[in-house]
């Protein structure tokens, strides 16, 4: 493998140069209070919350991960990726009803539909998510990464990856994360295009990488009848992983309530919906071109999840090895300080301060920047435990979310659109669904050791997509039973956060948030994820 030459060590210190002088620029910008630490103020225009939601999202576990499934054949996965439109869902649905509620964190909101032990077993079961998937899969991720590039071993790697993230995420808050990852995203998206350009041209263009992949390689419809990813749970589960994700987690939510209004908050989950479009070009294909350029010679590498940086240290020029490496590190960053800051904000505003009202807002921002790097610390120490679950990466998130989002989905979307859901039925379904995902992580984990023919290995072994379409179904049926069994909400405590008690005026107000613009944009996107389904079919 190459290494870095002084022209690719030039464009990497401007990279840093560049966010550092943003980062001190916004840090001076002081925080006064929660409000400004947190959600930046709620004065953010539609480019940067959608950039930022892009930003967010796209994290090392897409660098190698996405690259890495495309290289190993698990290309379905890639459905993950077309959640574009649950992106737009999220301002058209749902965002109308979080800002009326004037909520900082997605428990708050539970707390406001439902009752205080709804929010507090939510905040406590988003950190456990967190640990499990985001903090421990970017910091897993981004010691790979770090370690390849600059020829360091994988702990070094990791630990540069959350010392660099953590200072201007702690000193600058929301607003830091947020103007950064509007930066980092342009860099991410330059460096990315240019290496599939440049992989695209080493492999003697797509026509040639076609033919270098086993026939129905690129197929992401898979029968029915397959032990791996059958389409009809795949289509399932991914919706319901993709709602959890898109329209109720603390990590994407949370750059939309900074939001300057509802107007705004659309436009940035339009733009992030068109964006969001881009991974599949920008990692998932430079996988499959590392593939191919693998089985003519070209490469070598022993893991998929390698797949990416291979391509990129071996037929980069030099200058642009540096700028594409310059966008790997905006991605493990962007990703690793929206966590830090959404894993703080749950903890001081969900947690803390609802312990202790009384604290003053100066310690309230202490402890949130003291919250997060306990955090980080229980995701590092995850990460032994995490390599043994999974041989892929993104496989590993996508099944440990699949564990994960259908109780939480389902509370969301009942209680939103269904206003006979109670508090009993919601709390009920939040502490079935944490006992069941805890149960089968801790089967699959110890599934070599159980009886083969015994019922707890056909619970451990059931594929993820198909376990986690039938725990939904379940969940809803828990909510609805429990909620029809016991008394219904009272309609004040209801009134404006569920789709049947809209008062006249909050319908008229909402029909003023949006043009035909907003309309027609939001269907090019829903046309161009259509487009891709029916590309990636044999």
């Amino acid at each position: 493998m190459q290494r870095f030459e002084t022209l690719d060590w030039i464009m990497i210190g401007v990279y840093f140069m560049i966010l550092l002088g943003v980062a001190v620029w916004v840090i001076r910008q002081k925080n006064e209070n929660t409000e400004d630490y947190f959600l930046a103020g709620r004065n953010m225009g539609w480019f940067v919350i959608g950039a930022s939601i892009f930003a967010s999202n796209i994290g090392s576990e897409h660098v190698v991960g996405l690259a890495g499934s495309g290289a190993g054949g698990k290309i379905p996965l890639l459905i993950y990726e077309l959640h574009a439109w649950l992106v737009i869902t999220l301002g058209w649905v749902f965002l109308p009803f979080y800002l009326r509620s004037g909520v900082f964190t997605m428990p708050e909101f539970l707390e406001r539909r439902f009752n205080e032990r709804a929010r507090w077993f939510l905040s406590v079961f988003s950190l456990l998510a967190y640990v499990l998937t985001k903090v421990s899969v970017t910091v897993y991720a981004g010691g790979i990464v770090i370690a390849s590039l600059l020829q360091i071993d994988f702990w070094t790697g990791a630990l540069i990856t959350v010392i660099l993230t953590g200072v201007y995420t702690v000193l600058g808050g929301m607003r830091a994360v947020v103007y950064t990852e509007a930066i980092q995203t342009v860099i991410l998206v330059i460096g990315a295009v240019t290496l599939t350009v440049v992989g695209l041209d080493a492999a003697g263009g797509w026509a040639n990488v076609k033919a270098s992949l086993p026939e129905g390689y690129l197929d992401m419809w898979r029968p029915a009848t397959d032990p791996e990813f059958p389409w009809p749970s795949l289509v399932i589960t991914s919706t319901i992983v993709g709602t959890w994700y898109w329209c109720t987690d603390q990590y994407i939510v949370q750059r939309v309530l900074a939001a300057e209004g509802i107007k705004e908050g659309r436009r940035g989950t339009i733009f992030g919906g068109l964006l969001k479009l881009l991974p599949i070009f920008l990692f998932l294909i430079p996988g499959v071109i590392s593939l191919a350029l693998k089985n003519q010679g070209e490469l070598q590498w022993d893991s998929a999840d390698e797949a990416f940086v291979s391509l990129l240290m071996n037929k980069m020029p030099a200058g642009l090895r540096g700028l594409v490496a310059a966008g790997l590190l905006a991605a493990l960053m962007s990703s690793l300080a929206s966590v830090f800051n959404s894993c703080s904000t749950l903890f001081t505003v969900d947690i803390y301060k609802k312990l202790y009202p009384d604290t003053p807002e100066s310690k309230l921002l202490n402890i949130g920047r003291i919250s997060t790097g306990v955090v980080v610390v229980l995701g590092i120490l995850w990460i032994p435990i995490m390599q043994n679950i999974s041989g892929v990466l993104y496989e590993y998130l996508q099944s440990v979310q699949s564990y994960i989002a259908p109780p939480i989905t389902a509370v969301f979307l009942l209680g939103i659109f269904f206003k006979r859901i109670n508090s009993q039925g919601a709390l009920a379904t939040l502490v079935f669904g944490l006992v069941v995902a805890i149960l089968r992580i801790g089967l699959e984990l110890m599934r070599d050791s159980l009886d083969p023919d015994g019922l707890l290995h056909v619970f451990a072994a059931t594929n993820f997509l198909t376990f986690a379409a039938w725990f939904f179904l379940v969940c809803v049926t828990v909510c609805v039973v429990v909620s029809l069994l016991t008394p219904a909400p009272a309609p004040e405590k209801i009134q404006g956060l569920t789709f049947g008690s809209i008062s006249p005026e909050q319908k008229a107000e909402n029909r003023n948030s949006y043009t035909v613009w907003d309309i027609v944009t939001s269907l090019i996107v829903l046309a161009l994820v259509a487009y891709v389904m029916i590309s990636f079919n044999g």
